[in-house]
């Protein structure tokens, strides 16, 4: 069956320079095994299938799968299928907001700025690292944790375990040994900058890096802000080291940190399943 698609770059810096998201514009009657198989042929981060929502306060309900599993949340997706979901004539209940089902509940998407920006959900899991993840950190990056500035859990779907390296510069050095990270396992480093950029951000899940990650810079705005690190408007880079320009930008109305960025439609057209 011939199904629309679309392939959106997002968190870019208006080239084709974030991260790419595949959105199948309708995912019903497809089986689960149909749904990973398909996330994991396009060999994307991250595969979108959207269906009619079960919560009458959605616009739409999505479904987001990595190569090997399916998130309950995550942050470019959301703002791809958000993208997609409104190029193809979607219109939202509320003006101004797209109101998005997906694993952890609703999640609002609002114009911000010719971008889209996501309301960062609550983390699921905070607090500072056990021990054994600390342990498993120090083996991933190849960095004592006594050269870190901090590190916390930072699960808002998206199951990051993230840690606070010295600076900018601490975090593109980072040479990651993948063999020790779990296929479902996320790492996350951040560096404080003194450019343009509030912080350097990198994400590992498994055996790759992440371009540009939505649900990581949500929990580490949540988590920087609550120290009092970073103003309460600002960007973040990503991608640096996979010669993308990714830039996240933030922003905390006193009420929601919104994480946002620009979306490009790269591909559209039909997809057979």
């Amino acid at each position: 069956m011939q199904r629309r698609f679309a392939q959106i770059d997002v968190f870019g810096d208006g080239g084709i320079t974030g991260n790419p998201v595949a959105v199948v514009l309708d995912g019903s009657g497809l089986s689960d095994a149909r749904l990973q198989a398909f996330a994991s042929w396009t060999n994307l981060s991250e595969t979108t299938f959207l269906f009619p929502p079960t919560d009458p306060a959605a616009d739409y309900r999505v479904r987001i799968f990595t190569a090997s599993a399916e998130l309950p949340f995550a942050g470019h997706p959301t703002l791809g299928s958000a993208h997609a979901w409104l190029e193809a004539g979607g219109r939202p209940q509320r003006p101004g907001v797209v109101m998005q089902e997906c694993g952890v509940g609703l999640v609002g998407v609002r114009l911000d700025n010719a971008r889209l920006a996501f309301a960062a959900p609550p983390r699921r899991r905070s607090g500072p690292l056990d021990e054994a993840t600390i342990t498993l950190a120090e083996m991933v990056l190849g960095i004592p944790r006594e050269q870190w500035v901090a590190h916390e859990w930072g699960d808002n779907g998206a199951p990051w375990m993230m840690v606070q390296l010295a600076d900018a510069d601490a975090v593109r050095s980072v040479r990651p040994n993948h063999s020790h990270l779990g296929a479902t396992q996320h790492l996350g480093v951040i560096g404080l900058a003194s450019d343009q950029f509030a912080y350097e951000v990198r994400g590992f899940v498994g055996d790759w890096e992440d371009p540009v990650t939505g649900s990581l810079n949500a929990a580490a705005a949540q988590w920087l802000r609550g120290r009092g690190l970073v103003p309460s408007e600002y960007v973040a880079a990503q991608g640096s080291q996979l010669s993308r320009s990714g830039e996240v930008f933030i922003n905390d109305d006193g009420t929601r940190i919104w994480v946002g960025g620009r979306v490009r439609t790269v591909i559209t057209g039909s997809v057979d399943l």
